[in-house]
């Protein structure tokens, strides 16, 4: 790998990112890309900061209104990739004084031993002088994490990563712009790649009151992707029922038009609310459709076969409520990893080249 990229995200820095930087470039860390995310405060303590940064030799790039921590990522990998082109690692970290510059030379470094893996900084939540909301917080992500993918993750919210040359379109075209898209990202990329954990030192000062993040509305961000899901399967069901009474009016009651013709209808429209909303998917929607149409055919076979079966044990109402839930978990991971499945046969052949490489130590440029 032949650089690794520092960027930065910044809203309203203060004269701690200019240390920070300082301290990178002591370490040898020169290639530093810093993203003003519509910063309106610019001037700290008599010095403009982003014009020191400037003059320090970082790369700045502005956004002229707040577009949210994801978008400002995206604004410097793509910058990142149009100055030191895309054989390049990109180290990720946030501007508010919480990662230590060792802890950043080390995730990059181990990067650079590992250029096709996941590299996360995690931190010890169980800290006393830890807010209970960022413990918490993580808690219930890590939690959460782990019931979707099967892998635990010490620490999700980690702002420290370090991103192969593999995952960088995965990173561009990622959905999500403000704390959604770190989720997004790391919950796509563990599909892909293997991660590698990193302990760094916990920062939290002044518990944490330099931090953007808002509990309640970025907490529902980060958890926007089932929430989208789940709302699209609600939506598409109250659809299927609103139009397979309107059918019955028409073609009368019990009519197999009616359930069928509702059914196919609703199931369309949870194909376009899934496609274009929960998993936010730019591939061509023919080979998505094919795969949705499988799943979707199989989805009613097997909810059928374990009703009927359930049905002889409990309620045929409780039996539904059980299989339909059982169900809506599966579907959600079938949707994620096959149907709307992220990369496409370009990207992948990449990461498995990349593998390879390393597998065989043929490494390019020099340990920073």
């Amino acid at each position: 790998m032949a650089k690794s990229i520092v960027i930065i995200p910044a809203l309203n820095p203060d004269t701690r990112l200019c240390s920070l930087v300082n301290q990178l470039k002591t370490l040898g860390m020169n290639d530093i890309v810093i993203v003003d995310d519509g910063s309106s405060k610019r001037i700290h303590e008599g010095i403009d900061i982003f014009f020191e940064l400037e003059e320090l030799g970082c790369i700045v790039y502005r956004h002229e209104t707040n577009l949210g921590k994801g978008a400002a990522i995206k604004t410097g990998i793509k910058g990142a990739i149009e100055v030191f082109g895309d054989n390049i690692g990109v180290i990720t970290c946030d501007a508010d004084g919480q990662h230590l510059p060792i802890d950043i030379k080390r995730v990059a470094n181990t990067l650079y031993d590992n250029p096709s893996s996941l590299v996360l900084g995690t931190r010890d939540f169980n800290k006393d002088y830890v807010p209970k909301k960022s413990k918490y917080g993580n808690k219930i992500t890590s939690a959460f994490f782990y019931l979707t993918k099967k892998k635990k993750c010490p620490d999700t919210q980690t702002g420290l990563r370090g991103i192969p040359s593999c995952l960088l379109t995965l990173a561009l075209e990622e959905q999500g712009k403000r704390y959604e898209y770190e989720m997004n990202f790391l919950s796509d990329a563990a599909d892909m790649v293997d991660m590698i954990y990193v302990p760094i030192e916990t920062v939290y000062e002044d518990g944490n009151k330099t931090s953007h993040f808002r509990p309640v509305r970025d907490s529902l961000l980060v958890y926007s992707r089932p929430i989208r899901f789940a709302s699209s399967s609600l939506l598409s069901t109250v659809f299927e029922y609103v139009l397979f009474i309107l059918l019955t009016l028409i073609f009368g009651s019990g009519a197999f038009l009616a359930q069928s013709g509702s059914r196919i209808a609703s199931g369309i429209v949870n194909f376009l609310l899934n496609k274009y909303w929960s998993f936010g998917s730019k591939r061509s929607g023919s080979k998505e459709l094919i795969r949705y149409s499988i799943l979707f055919g199989a989805q009613l076979l097997v909810s059928a076969t374990l009703i009927t079966a359930l049905s002889y044990v409990v309620s045929a109402i409780v039996a539904k409520v059980v299989v339909d839930t059982a169900l809506f978990f599966v579907s959600y991971q079938i949707q994620r990893r096959w149907v709307f499945k992220k990369g496409d046969v370009v990207h992948e052949r990449k990461i498995k080249e990349e593998k390879e490489d390393a597998e065989s130590k043929i490494y390019l440029g020099s340990h920073i």
